[in-house]
């Protein structure tokens, strides 16, 4: 499988209990469809699996493959702290028919380079599958180094990596060294220079509200390699990613989704919602960041 284009890690509706809202859920993936994206992640963070039980991550998926088909890649998350969940989540994934999976550090145990590339391939040898690894040392607290993907790397099912270390230097070592492995940016503010190094795939969780501005970006980059067109983008879409670094992500994807007519419902314990303020400085950044996309990519078609 070939990563390229956007890749949505979906969020997950819920109802005004806390439960999955799986009509407001189909209706999540049916517009990102609708919109061009190029691939769905289910279970990702951005979809709130670590407050999901083990039967809600399975039953998720297996209803976001019935609802996709085969219309679009479905990448399913494995990630858990214990290697056994990572493994039973890597399978059930295979068995739904899902196209990748998606393979994180485990969380809070701290691994060695070492120790995490073990946990890897053995998810790898249970499932065999095609691997997208996600390197993300905030969340999981230990950095994918060059130990770790020389023991991954070998293995023909990891093709992909998010590279979300914020990292400079992680993505210069990736596209030098380990070429075979396709980068994907996993660091929103970053993409133009992601796209810069060769990567062809983006993971944006902001793609839940606004596909149209982030394929634009990408086409820009990849499709055109028109680099100044991709600048003029990235700088509307800056604001919007400075935002989402408030400390509230996921309920502003959420509220990005709201704006947008999709109904998102809350979050999850312990997260808070957004106030009033924080909704519609939001709303602003958005409104801002469509017109402004809407003119450079118009603009763009006229002259050419």
């Amino acid at each position: 499988m070939k990563f390229e284009g956007i890749y949505t890690p979906a969020i997950t509706p819920l109802d005004e209990r806390g439960q999955i809202d799986r009509k407001a859920f189909a209706a999540v993936l049916e517009s990102l469809i609708e919109a061009g994206v190029h691939g769905i992640i289910v279970g990702g963070s951005t979809g709130e699996y670590y407050a999901q039980t083990s039967q809600e991550r399975f039953d998720l998926g297996v209803y976001a493959k019935e609802v996709i088909g085969t219309r679009l890649p479905l990448i399913i998350g494995t990630g858990a702290t214990r290697t056994e969940d990572s493994i039973e989540y890597a399978k059930a994934a295979r068995e739904i028919g899902a196209n990748a999976i998606l393979v994180s550090t485990p969380p809070y145990a701290l691994p060695t380079e070492r120790e995490n590339a073990v946990h890897a391939l053995a998810v790898d040898r249970a499932a065999n599958m095609p691997i997208m690894l996600y390197n993300y040392p905030a969340r999981m607290g230990v950095m994918m180094g060059e130990e770790y993907f020389s023991r991954v790397g070998k293995s023909k099912n990891v093709v992909a990596i998010k590279e979300s270390s914020g990292e400079m230097a992680n993505l210069h070592l990736l596209a030098r060294k380990f070429p075979h492995i396709a980068l994907s940016c996993g660091w929103d503010d970053q993409a133009l220079e992601f796209f810069a190094w060769g990567a062809r795939s983006w993971v944006c969780a902001g793609s839940n509200f606004l596909p149209k501005e982030h394929v634009a970006l990408y086409e820009a980059c990849v499709i055109e390699k028109n680099f100044d067109k991709g600048r003029a983008i990235m700088t509307a879409m800056l604001p919007l990613m400075d935002f989402l670094e408030c400390g509230k992500f996921v309920q502003s994807i959420k509220h990005g989704c709201e704006i947008i007519g999709l109904t998102a419902g809350p979050v999850r314990t312990p997260l808070r919602p957004m106030n009033s303020e924080e909704k519609r400085t939001l709303e602003t950044v958005v409104a801002t960041l469509k017109r402004t996309v809407g003119q450079i990519t118009s603009g763009a078609n006229r002259h050419a």
